[in-house]
């Protein structure tokens, strides 16, 4: 039986967290042994910790001893010796709580967990598999040059969430694409029964001042610039005035507290949007908005393949997205809603207000999009790819 080691940035409820804890999920199924070592914890760490042992990243110390014992150290020269120890010393701990002599593979999920990778006592006979979620606005921001330049070396195959991530690896990293599997998991019967459940339960959208009549356009992420959440509320604002007469609201789930949204409800008081555009918090209950919903609109400036995505196919809403950014576009083709220009929000506005005035339009293009996700997502066809390849893997490492 394989024990595999997975690495993971943190416990936030977010996409490519809970991609994780599905395919951990999957693995338990198939009798895979896993330890996960996470950067940070995270709203889903008691999900995590009930599948599997999870070790936390400890806090960095300032100190190898304390503040004048370090100064001490340095006047006579010691400072590295004593750093050298105590860092051998955490290897050693970790090597301990994460077992890691009897691992036969690391799954590195996103490449921002590489850096932890780094710093791990793992045989270089070990086969790596990294799990790449990230475009490159997302490598500037969350990787540094060489601890991406590391895991990429170290990496023994590369799983890659769309043909758009997958060619960014290859062109702008020089990743050989033989060593690159297409691979997107979305636990589709369980995702079907979640999406089910939600519509089975009381209506969320009355307690935000919305009618059971109303149009509603859905967006969903963190409130972060790369999800254009700010380009939701321009959307927003163009579609409310080329159709003043109809009820239309538009609702946006996962708007975290912070300075960005403090500048959207900014411009959307100003803008006079008020009782037409709705910041949802951070909530388990995405569904629950999903499934009421008319319209999807994905206004990320980049988003591999997103999770939302798919959601929002299971509900059998069509999807509004832009081209170049990201994955997207590859599943919502021409028939499973519109792929306008990148950041061409007249043409996204256009499209909205079409779907919006032809209800059988939405339903056909929402149907087709829930049908190439159960097509082409098939979640056992998932996880056998990547049993084949971990079996592979690991018999050449020991071979």
């Amino acid at each position: 039986m394989k024990t595999i080691l997975l690495i993971g940035h943190d416990a936030n409820r977010a996409g490519a967290q809970l991609v994780l804890l599905q395919l951990m999920r999957l693995l338990k199924q198939e009798g895979i042994q896993m330890r996960l070592l996470l950067g940070a914890g995270g709203a889903l760490l008691d999900e995590y910790q009930q599948v599997c042992p999870v070790v936390l990243w400890p806090e960095p110390d300032p100190h190898v001893v304390g503040g004048v014992a370090d100064k001490l150290l340095g006047k006579l020269g010691l400072w590295q010796q004593a750093y050298q120890q105590k860092l051998e010393q955490h290897q050693q701990t970790l090597r301990t709580e994460l077992a890691l002599d009897s691992i036969d593979l690391v799954l590195v999920n996103t490449v921002t967990s590489g850096r932890w990778l780094s710093h791990l006592p793992i045989s270089p006979d070990v086969p790596v598999v990294t799990f790449v979620h990230e475009l490159p606005l997302s490598v500037r921001i969350y990787t540094q040059p060489e601890e991406l330049a590391y895991l990429l070396n170290r990496t023994t195959h590369l799983l890659a969430v769309s043909r758009a991530t997958a060619r960014y690896y290859e062109q702008e990293h020089g990743f050989d694409p033989a060593r690159i599997t297409l691979f997107t998991l979305i636990d589709t019967p369980a995702l079907i029964r979640n999406v089910q459940d939600a519509q089975q339960q009381p209506g969320v959208l009355e307690s935000l001042g919305i009618g059971e009549n109303a149009v509603v356009i859905g967006g969903c992420g963190n409130a972060e610039w790369r999800k254009g959440n700010d380009l939701f509320v321009s959307m927003a604002k163009i579609v409310t005035g080329r159709m003043s007469a109809q009820d239309v609201h538009f609702v946006w789930v996962g708007m975290q507290p912070g300075t960005l949204r403090d500048d959207l409800v900014l411009d959307i008081q100003k803008a006079e949007l008020e009782d037409r555009v709705h910041l949802v918090p951070q909530t388990p209950e995405v569904l629950r908005y999903m499934s009421q919903f008319d319209v999807f609109v994905l206004c990320s400036r980049e988003d591999p393949y997103p999770l939302v995505v798919l959601e929002a196919g299971l509900c059998n809403l069509p999807v509004v997205c832009f081209d170049k950014a990201g994955g997207s576009p590859e599943l919502v083709e021409t028939d499973g809603g519109f792929v306008v220009p990148y950041l061409d929000l007249d043409a996204m506005s256009s499209r909205v207000v079409e779907l919006i005035e032809q209800p059988e339009l939405r339903r056909t293009l929402g149907r087709r999009l829930n049908q190439k996700i159960q097509e082409r997502h098939p979640a056992r066809q998932s996880v056998e790819t990547l049993l084949t390849l971990f079996a592979q893997l690991t018999n050449s490492s020991h071979a």
